[in-house]
């Protein structure tokens, strides 16, 4: 199993950590990785696959924490993503140095609402400069945390914009959203690869979160368990068709 960006804050964060982090599902023993119960474990899986691009998560205060959590599945695909805790008063140095970063096309995913934000739409990822690789931006967390990071973070204000306007409800069934259209952050980032011409990446994207959702419920305790497990199935069926 690789140990990315995502599992390195989540040690850290916890290493510094006073008081547990008391969660829906507290209770059930997790694996410290892909964060579903033990019986369920799903890195062995982890996926082994290249993409052309790089991805920088912003996570919010709480959100490395949660097992419900979907950025780390980025992370398990995306070889290189970086990920940095949201600090409003004092955001990571290596985070803006990054952003700074010549070699990097910055483009950060996020609904438009404004009239200036429409105008940062991106239309055609063509667009991006050539030699420079797109650095795709997520904010992980909430759709009130991520609105309220992305309004507070003056370095964000004048990239350039993906906005996702998703077709077909969230399929994202372990937290509940203010808004039922609000996708998952994993779900998110399959749209926007599949928009950058990473095929491959969109549809294992897609597929291991749909596993990783599938082992998540497994692991609660009121889910009776269902050991035929058809999106493990289906996302083993599908990396066994790239060898």
């Amino acid at each position: 199993m690789r140990i990315h960006a995502f599992h390195r804050l989540y040690q850290y964060r916890l290493e510094r950590s006073t008081k547990p982090f008391l969660a829906r599902g507290c209770k059930i023993q997790r694996c410290a990785y892909c964060n579903v119960g033990l019986t369920h474990c799903l890195c062995q899986h982890q996926p082994d696959i290249d993409t052309q691009v790089a991805v920088l998560l912003i996570v919010s205060q709480q959100e490395v924490f949660k097992p419900s959590n979907t950025g780390r599945l980025i992370a398990d695909i995306v070889k290189e993503t970086y990920v940095y805790q949201w600090n409003r008063t004092e955001p990571d140095s290596q985070m803006l140095d990054l952003l700074q970063d010549p070699s990097y096309f910055p483009v950060l995913v996020f609904p438009a609402e404004t009239e200036e934000e429409h105008a940062r739409v991106m239309q055609e990822v063509e667009s991006i400069a050539t030699g420079k690789k797109p650095l795709l931006i997520f904010v992980d967390g909430s759709w009130r945390e991520a609105n309220r990071i992305v309004r507070r973070s003056p370095y964000l204000s004048h990239l350039p914009l993906i906005s996702i306007e998703p077709q077909v409800l969230s399929q994202y069934v372990m937290r509940k959203s203010d808004n039922e259209q609000h996708l998952a952050t994993a779900e998110v980032a399959s749209l926007v690869l599949d928009k950058f011409g990473e095929k491959l990446g969109a549809e294992t994207l897609r597929l291991w979160f749909e596993t990783f959702k599938e082992s998540y419920l497994l692991g609660k305790t009121r889910i009776k368990p269902k050991e035929e497990k058809t999106a493990l199935k289906e996302y083993l069926q599908f990396t066994q068709s790239l060898d």
